[in-house]
């Protein structure tokens, strides 16, 4: 009987959200207006000088039908589908030691850069590690060994430099950045091979003693000025690392979450925090999206799935369609992207174009798919691509030369720029189509009905094209290797 009214209750959930959204593309029909309305197109290009630069100024003229012929981008304002709540970056144990390494101006330079919406790229929401990750200089947790009550429970580790860190990159989005937290690996004792590193799991002994450790560690960060506004159960679950990690099945993902982590939450007055599964990649996402969201008594828990891009390791693509049946199948939860880098580390390719190109294939495609936010990986690393304890050594956006105080930026931080700096939280998603594939788009439509349309080249040709709306067009072209912002 109980799964029975879960079912129903998923469907009149779903017939709700139905009748909701049909609502809202009725309100947005007769809201949005193109009369009179210019747009401006920002660029960053390959072999040009063009970095989130303002290009153009496209005015539109009427254009019923466009022929075969015409490439085109079709945008359509009158349908609405997710609600944005965000992009951003991992404020992790080696951004913040290498923050701390950098002259002021530098540092201050760094937080405008990430988070200032308007000399920056505005980024809204963060991610950290609960205990030490890979990103970490070494192997470390906030109790003392065996202490089963927590009763020696203590971030003072964080106090040094992540704390700090976090603290000024919150100054430095106006006050507020959406924080979820995430752990590699429980204390050594409390898993079956008595080490944080290289898998092993929670014994069940401990499964209350770990619970309790996800609302100690939240309260000693709010205490200390970090608001938390979310958190995953476990990074990589399905993943055995030479670092931090802990291996949960769906099943056993599941029943921690509704025996002990969902209840805890909810017992210490922490329901309202986002709680995360899976946070892995694309490739069994949907399996395990489905073993712990077709129980009800989990699923009462969870605010929504995440996920990496890591599944490539495998020699296989990126699986954006699995993205898309997790949204299909699961109407009423979130989607959110946790994690993703450019691994192996070469300090001679930090000018390499494809760095921002698989960042806009992916933010893209994510976004159609049902993707609500996006988060990167460390936001700063040293010239080393660490530091990392386990030689682990990947790219960020942005590197510090921590001998020089120089900050180098990739082109990732650009191309991720032209959705964080434009699309702002509460955006919902609209219809961007292209009428070839050598363009990919998405838009998205801000509370303050300003209309914003990203297009990305990953070819070697200009590409003429027409950006048309409700009968309307406005020409203009897609250069090669780059990525544009529209904003109308």
């Amino acid at each position: 009987m109980k799964h029975f009214l879960f079912t129903l209750m998923m469907g009149l959930t779903t017939n709700i959200m139905l009748a909701q959204t049909n609502e809202q593309n009725t309100q947005a029909e007769s809201s949005f207006q193109l009369h009179n309305k210019k747009a401006t197109v920002y660029m960053t290009a390959n072999n040009t000088n063009f970095h989130l630069s303002v290009t153009e100024t496209l005015q539109f003229t009427d254009f019923v039908q466009p022929k075969e012929t015409d490439i085109s981008i079709f945008v359509d304002p009158t349908h609405r589908f997710q609600t944005f709540i965000g992009m951003g970056g991992a404020l992790t144990d080696a951004s913040a030691e290498t923050f701390a390494k950098l002259p002021k101006d530098k540092q201050q330079e760094l937080l405008k850069a990430y988070y200032d919406p308007n000399a920056g790229i505005g980024y809204t929401l963060a991610r950290t590690n609960m205990n030490s990750c890979d990103f970490s200089s070494g192997s470390y947790t906030y109790v003392k060994d065996n202490d089963k009550e927590l009763k020696t429970f203590s971030i003072m580790h964080d106090q040094q430099y992540k704390i700090p860190f976090i603290k000024q990159a919150i100054a430095a989005a106006g006050g507020t950045l959406k924080l979820f937290i995430s752990p590699w690996s429980p204390p050594a004792w409390m898993k079956d091979n008595n080490n944080m590193l290289r898998g092993g799991k929670l014994k069940p002994e401990y499964y209350q003693s770990w619970a309790n450790y996800y609302v100690k560690f939240i309260r000693a960060y709010e205490k200390s000025g970090i608001p938390v506004w979310g958190l995953t159960v476990q990074n990589e679950p399905m993943a055995t690392q030479t670092w931090e990690s802990c291996l949960y099945t769906g099943e056993e993902e599941r029943d921690f979450i509704k025996k002990y982590l969902g209840p805890t939450l909810q017992k210490e007055g922490l329901s309202k925090k986002k709680l995360i599964a899976w946070d892995h990649n694309r490739d069994l996402m949907y399996q395990r999206a489905s073993t712990v969201l077709n129980d009800p008594d989990a699923s009462q828990y969870v605010w929504g799935i995440g996920y990496h891009w890591y599944e490539t390791w495998t020699g296989a693509g990126m699986q954006f369609d699995n993205v898309k049946r997790v949204a299909e199948a699961f109407p009423g939860k979130n989607l959110i992207f946790t994690e993703g880098c450019i691994e192996k580390f070469n300090i001679e390719k930090t000018n390499d174009w494809a760095l921002g190109e698989k960042y806009g294939r992916s933010v893209i495609n994510d976004l159609n798919s049902g993707a609500s936010g996006w988060t990167d990986w460390n936001v700063l690393l040293d010239e080393t691509g660490g530091p990392n304890h386990v030689g682990n050594f990947c790219f960020a956006p942005v590197h510090a030369n921590t001998k020089t105080g120089e900050l180098i930026y990739t082109n990732a931080y650009h191309y991720l720029g032209h959705f964080s700096k434009f699309i702002r939280p509460g955006a919902k998603r609209i219809i961007s189509s292209s009428s070839r594939d050598v363009l990919q788009t998405t838009a998205f439509i801000n509370e303050s009905e300003q209309l914003v349309v990203v297009v990305l080249n990953l070819s070697n040709d200009k590409i003429p094209y027409y950006l048309w709306i409700k009968g309307k067009a406005a020409k203009t072209e897609s250069l090669p290797h780059s990525i544009a912002t529209i904003v109308i």
